[in-house]
């Protein structure tokens, strides 16, 4: 008997950080993201590999069928953190691998480069919960915490805005499908930001939190009604000055790319994974000639 599930990547246009304190962000779920399958199996453990983009085993691991614990493994640190996130599963749902019977060989497979940043942890949180028949939500805030709007990515496949609200977020979904969307770019920085040390350096600063959703609202419900590129730029830089006053670091812009003549926007965690460029096509080889060869369409990058 074999068994599939698949959830979408993430990237988060409005409302980062803010998002943690109740903000809305819009959201959109990528075309890329990362399946599980599972595949009966006669061993005497649990077997587990992770394949990337390119069907290479980065990860292998088996584990106790009785107690989840490693006992082989490539890696001893996700081995362990696989098999926290597999007793969770059953913290919170107990009959999810009752007996051993219920095991099977599984294979986890990303469809974009780990370092990206899309949402390895949150596809990977997100399919599990999906096989273990709990609120994905839950085994979120049990395992890695975060604000959850990635989660509500990998289980739709339209654009969606989102706040937080315990176990039950509000997610709506949303048409944000700009006409001028063939000058929208995703632009790879070259290094993936830790979004746990980016979440604890924000939540130890002080400013007034409801000035900030209030702000960040009002730009998320412009952006999803923006008709012309420089409305939509306009509102992009008033999110970044935003966002920078408040966390008390420059732009993107501002630290590395001042001279480009479009708008360019954090998303996510600032300092890594992707940004947005306005612009042209011929316009991105301002960033290949600074070494950011990873530039992704619109088309190419959005469901």
């Amino acid at each position: 008997m074999t068994k599939e599930f698949y959830s979408n990547g993430k990237l988060l246009l409005t409302g980062e950080y803010a998002i943690l304190d109740g903000a809305k962000g819009l959201a959109l779920p990528t075309k890329f993201g990362q399946s599980l399958t599972l595949l009966g199996s006669d061993s005497e453990n649990f077997v587990w590999n992770s394949l990337d983009e390119s069907d290479n085993i980065w990860f292998s691991s088996e584990f106790s069928k009785k107690d989840l614990k490693t006992i082989h493994t490539s890696d001893r640190e996700v081995a362990y953190r696989l098999s926290q996130i597999l007793i969770e599963a059953k913290k919170i749902n107990p009959s999810f691998l009752q007996h051993s019977t219920d095991f099977y060989s599984a294979e986890a497979k990303a469809t974009f480069p780990r370092d990206w940043g899309l949402g390895t942890s949150s596809t990977l949180i997100a399919n599990i919960a999906t096989w273990a028949e709990i609120n994905p939500y839950q085994l979120l805030e049990a395992t890695f915490g975060g604000s959850g709007y990635d989660i509500a990515c990998a289980t739709h496949n339209t654009a969606i805005t989102y706040r937080r609200n315990g176990f039950e977020p509000i997610v709506e979904r949303v048409v944000f499908d700009p006409n001028f969307k063939d000058q929208l770019f995703f632009v790879y920085l070259n290094q993936k930001k830790n979004s746990r040390d980016a979440i604890n350096s924000y939540r130890n600063l002080d400013f007034n939190k409801e000035k900030l959703i209030l702000e960040i609202d009002e730009i998320t419900d412009q952006i999803i009604m923006c008709e012309h590129l420089k409305d939509f730029e306009l509102l992009l830089n008033e999110h970044e000055t935003i966002l920078s006053k408040t966390l008390q670091i420059p732009t993107v812009k501002n630290s590395l790319f001042s001279d480009y003549n479009g708008t360019i926007k954090s998303l996510g965690a600032w300092g890594g994974d992707f940004i947005l460029a306005t612009g042209t096509a011929t316009d991105m080889s301002y960033f290949n000639n600074k070494g950011y060869n990873t530039i992704l369409p619109f088309p190419e990058m959005i469901l």
